[in-house]
């Protein structure tokens, strides 16, 4: 299963890990089919790390959210470049509508002994030059928050794609 994003930015398709991360994966596409994403920001951006979206409006107030979800950071996926993960607080079972897309090889994000870790579900299979672009943007503390662009890099859309 495939997703699209169109952004303010420019467009992305993301590739879904439904077998390895299968609660991951409906809980991100039953926020897709309610549109949720529509209408928020990538909140931070640190160059090098990551880019986060999926729960913040332009005002930076959190969207509505349905229960955290079981962390599947166990699913033998790792952190590496161009791939998606929840977002999440330090309660490893935490994570809600937000992710980030990896910018490099984070593999101490990775589940280890010791470390619970984030959950790999999705990897972007076209628009990777659009996700360096946003990592790009000036990023400046706003309404508590840091690393958050200057000028709002906004989700349009986001929804289902056929995959042909």
């Amino acid at each position: 299963m495939n997703v699209r994003f169109e952004t303010s930015h420019g467009d992305f398709t993301v590739e879904l890990y439904a077998a390895e991360a299968p609660e991951t994966v409906e809980n991100f596409l039953r926020y897709v089919d309610e549109r949720h994403f529509d209408g928020t920001v990538f909140h931070r951006v640190i160059p090098g790390f990551v880019i986060q979206g999926g729960g913040l409006t332009a005002d930076l107030e959190q969207k509505p959210t349905r229960e955290p979800i079981r962390n599947e950071a166990d699913n033998g996926l790792k952190n590496k470049r161009g791939t998606l993960s929840m977002a999440r607080t330090n309660d490893p079972h935490s994570a809600t509508s937000q992710f980030f897309v990896n910018l490099a090889d984070n593999d101490f994000l990775d589940r280890k002994s010791g470390q619970d870790g984030y959950a790999v579900f999705g990897r972007i299979v076209d628009g990777m030059p659009v996700i360096d672009e946003i990592a790009a943007v000036k990023t400046a503390r706003r309404k508590g928050h840091d690393d958050v662009p200057v000028e709002d890099v906004a989700v349009v859309s986001a929804r289902r794609i056929d995959q042909a």
